[in-house]
């Protein structure tokens, strides 16, 4: 006769029978694993939301485009204060010499940054965003016109004083009315809205429709210079493909280089930013978060699977005579090895599901009440009910090596 092949079901039922006989002992046991896939799952769907949220609200500057900017990304005051001495700021001249002179840009264009109070008939806003822009940024940034037109050449040339504005301000200053063609006053000048700009909501609960954007060349004349570490117009470089983006930013710095009259060993003195350039940011300040979360994680993990050790052991002292009695009945160290590294595994993996389950509902609570973006991906909940049917693996070893090395005469005589 061929020898009879283990089958996983009776192990498997006799760990769920054990949960279910002993509730409060088998949530204590499953604690550490629960919390642990608890955590993981949790952190992971926080990093994985905001991973997104940022790469589509905050570092999305359009397609094909990055920035040639005065400073570059600078995480300390030390550098900060060594490029606002080092690099001058950036300058129309700047963004007409790259236009001029780059062959794999799209378009050029330009925008730079003031702040003031802003008053439309009866109303007034404070803190709005001017925003001074070429006539092709529209073609170049995010924003998109919902009624009306954008800042033209004639405008810009002319330096004309209308107004492209956001969402918030008409609602703010013309409610249920149509803007187009009412006058706002800025700095003590009229302008003429000609347009307004589809509604772009918020990033991290920061309005981004609160702004007016102007001809560049009118923001110039009626503010003139801005302070000493005001970094002058962001130049925006749109390319034709994501292909070209690498080259295009290196020729983009090598034709800046040359006319700062730069030597080849020289920093550069003006920054590239790109959506990658934020996102490389935003993973280097989350890595710090996610390798507290493995931590954390780990020393679950680890209080877990001794605890589920810990029962193990109890259970094979419990059963010692009924391992002498399936041993006697011709079952094969092998079998018995099986047995309880199946029933470690079941027990664990029961903790991972229950975790599994909590972190989803909590995580859909957050989502339906905060404006915290959240996001769990699949592999996340892959790798957590893994990880936890690991970690009854690995601590069920030594109890099912215990119980199979058990002899069976002296396991019979056991009370």
């Amino acid at each position: 006769m061929g020898r009879r092949r283990f089958s996983f079901k009776e192990p498997v039922v006799i760990a769920l029978g054990a949960l279910r006989a002993h509730k409060l002992r088998s949530v204590l046991t499953l604690l550490g694993v629960i919390i642990s896939v608890f955590t993981l799952i949790g952190v992971m769907s926080i990093i994985e939301g905001l991973n997104r949220y940022i790469a589509e609200r905050v570092a999305d500057f359009g397609t094909n485009v990055f920035y040639v900017t005065r400073y570059p990304i600078i995480t300390n005051a030390k550098d900060w204060l060594e490029a606002r001495r080092r690099n001058p700021k950036m300058t129309v001249e700047d963004m007409d010499y790259l236009r001029e002179h780059m062959t794999l840009a799209e378009a050029v264009g330009a925008q730079e940054w003031r702040m003031s109070d802003v008053r439309g008939g009866n109303e007034s806003l404070e803190d709005v965003s001017i925003r001074g822009t070429t006539p092709n940024m529209i073609d170049i940034s995010t924003e998109n016109v919902a009624s009306g037109r954008y800042i033209t050449q004639g405008d810009y040339q002319r330096r004309t004083l209308v107004a492209f504005v956001g969402a918030d301000l008409v609602e703010g200053l013309f409610p249920n009315v149509d803007p187009l063609g009412k006058t706002i006053w800025v700095k003590g000048l009229p302008f003429e809205i000609v347009g307004v700009a589809e509604k772009v909501g918020s990033v991290l609960g920061q309005s981004q429709d609160n702004f007016v954007f102007i001809p560049l060349t009118t923001l110039q004349k009626i503010w003139g210079p801005g302070p000493a570490f005001d970094s002058g117009p962001w130049i925006g470089i749109k390319c034709s493909s994501p292909d070209v983006m690498a080259r295009a930013m290196d020729e983009a710095r090598t034709l800046m280089r040359a006319r700062r009259q730069q030597k080849f060993d020289e920093r550069d003195r003006f920054g590239l930013i790109a959506s990658e350039s934020l996102m490389n940011l935003w993973d280097q300040i989350f890595g710090g978060v996610a390798a507290v979360a493995v931590g954390v994680v780990s020393v679950f993990l680890l209080v877990g699977g001794i605890v589920i050790m810990n029962i193990m052991l109890a259970s094979v002292t419990e059963r010692t005579r009924e391992i002498g009695i399936r041993k006697s009945l011709g079952a094969r160290r092998r079998d018995i090895l099986l047995q309880f590294l199946v029933e470690a595994s079941v027990l664990s993996t029961v903790g991972g599901v229950v975790g599994v389950l909590l972190a989803l509902g909590a995580t859909a609570l957050v989502v339906a009440t905060t404006p915290v973006p959240m996001r769990t991906p699949t592999w996340v909940v892959v790798l957590a009910v893994a990880l936890a049917a690991s970690v009854g693996l690995f601590f069920g070893v030594y109890p099912a090596q215990k119980a199979a090395r058990l002899d069976p005469v002296v396991a019979l005589r056991a009370e």
